[in-house]
């Protein structure tokens, strides 16, 4: 195929002709898909449904050290719930606290409490005249409408294949105290899918802040969300390199099975050095008298151990692998070689990542939406919904049933060469 930029005028004139007949063919289909946030699908939904039955009314509500699970206790999460979190978060017990339904709350909660009372006793943010988060891009949407919700300024980091320009990561952590915090997704980036190598994880460990109060928000949504069986990518225990490096307070670590069981209903963890641990929980024993514990019950006898969560994550794998290969045989099928795009194959995580020309996210996720298909807004994988590029478009392949996705990614491939010949030609 002749890329895009080679054409002339008349080529480019003839193409955009052709595609917008093909484009009038496809508005009268009627279309209906929505690829707009990375929702498990109904099969998926499906393989936890059992779970409902492990618990009822003649259950043993008693946890292995005999707590009842029905009544107060256990702030921290019933053993059983914290030993599964932290196998699959790759620590100790003793550094895990198991909450409610989300990482997404605890990650508020915890920017929240800094912002009114400090983090381990230092100056409360609230009280500085400027916070300031590194936010690596593109990233993931909900965790930059925490630090803009809080009013806390965002800077944008590259975020490469092997992880964030630790360059310049390091310039501003080590010689801004204003800098408080970063936002990571370290395994299968939302939304890039890319993971962090060796020397990422370490020069994070070994990172010396300027301010003392600084922490590294290590969002390990997709831990154990592969693919493939055959070809998974592995990165290093952060919370082990930063103890290494001297630094074991700086780090706290998140994870749930929101896209593991139920992602309304199932339970989320925190993890940090047992100093970190200590501090938030006398924060938390204000906030709640302790979560839903039948549930985290419900959870650890489910799933068992560490091996129980790993083979139901096959099937999740099973599931959306083709929805993935549609769009991915779609993106190589019709784009290569036309050097109006660009994209990553992942191996695990819930999304892919696609980078337009300069100046046509926004142009072709309207035209997706005019035919039916619903795209996340260009822009929101950056802080304060602002692309300068106006590039990167996150799909997000989950929801739909592989059917629906080539669908999609018919479509989508259309609008990306559409709006490509406009941009062309507008620059002649």
């Amino acid at each position: 195929m002749k890329a895009y930029k080679d054409m002339t005028k008349d080529e480019l004139l003839t193409l955009k002709a052709a595609l917008e007949e093909e484009y009038k063919t496809l508005e009268g289909q009627g279309l209906n898909l929505n690829m707009a946030r990375g929702k498990p699908g109904f099969s998926q939904l499906a393989f936890s449904m059992p779970m409902l039955d492990v618990i009822n009314s003649d259950s043993d509500m008693r946890t292995f050290l005999g707590n009842d699970t029905r009544n107060y206790g256990d702030l921290d999460g019933i053993g059983e719930s914290r030993k599964l979190m932290a196998d699959m978060m790759s620590v100790q017990k003793d550094n895990v606290i198991v909450c409610g339904n989300s990482s997404l709350n605890i990650m508020y909660d915890m920017v929240s409490r800094s912002m009114t009372h400090g983090v381990n006793g230092s100056t409360p943010w609230c009280k500085l005249d400027k916070v300031s988060f590194l936010c690596p891009v593109p990233g993931y949407d909900r965790h930059f409408k925490i630090t803009e919700f809080f009013g806390i300024e965002m800077i944008n980091i590259p975020l490469y294949d092997d992880g964030p320009d630790m360059d310049l990561v390091e310039k501003y952590v080590n010689n801004d105290a204003s800098v408080k915090g970063i936002w990571c997704v370290p395994k299968y980036s939302n939304p890039t899918g890319i993971s962090y190598s060796d020397e990422v994880v370490r020069r994070f460990a070994n990172l010396k802040p300027a301010a003392e109060d600084f922490r590294i928000y290590w969002d390990n949504a997709y831990c154990i969300h592969h693919l493939y069986e055959d070809v998974q990518d592995e990165i290093l225990n952060i919370l082990e390199e930063c103890e290494k490096a001297g630094n074991p307070d700086m780090v706290y670590l998140f994870a749930s099975t929101s896209k593991i069981s139920f992602p309304g209903s199932g339970i989320s963890a925190i993890a940090s050095s047992l100093n970190n641990i200590e501090h938030i929980m006398k924060q938390m024993s204000v906030q709640t008298i302790g979560h839903d514990k039948i549930n985290q019950l419900r959870h650890s006898r489910f799933f068992k151990d560490i091996n129980g969560l790993h083979e139901h994550m096959k099937l999740h794998a099973n599931a959306i692998r083709p929805k993935f290969e549609a769009v991915l045989d779609t993106l190589e099928a019709e784009l290569a070689g036309l050097e109006i795009g660009s994209w990553i194959k992942p191996r695990g995580g819930y999304f892919i990542s696609f980078n337009s020309l300069p100046g046509c996210a926004k142009n072709i996720v309207a035209k997706c939406k005019a035919l039916g298909v619903v795209l996340t807004g260009a822009g929101a994988t950056f802080p304060y919904g602002k692309d300068p590029e106006d590039s990167n478009i996150r799909i997000a392949p989950t929801f739909p049933t592989a059917e629906e996705m080539r669908q999609a990614a018919a479509v989508f491939v259309l609008c990306v060469k559409l709006a490509s010949v406009e941009k062309y030609l507008e620059q002649m």
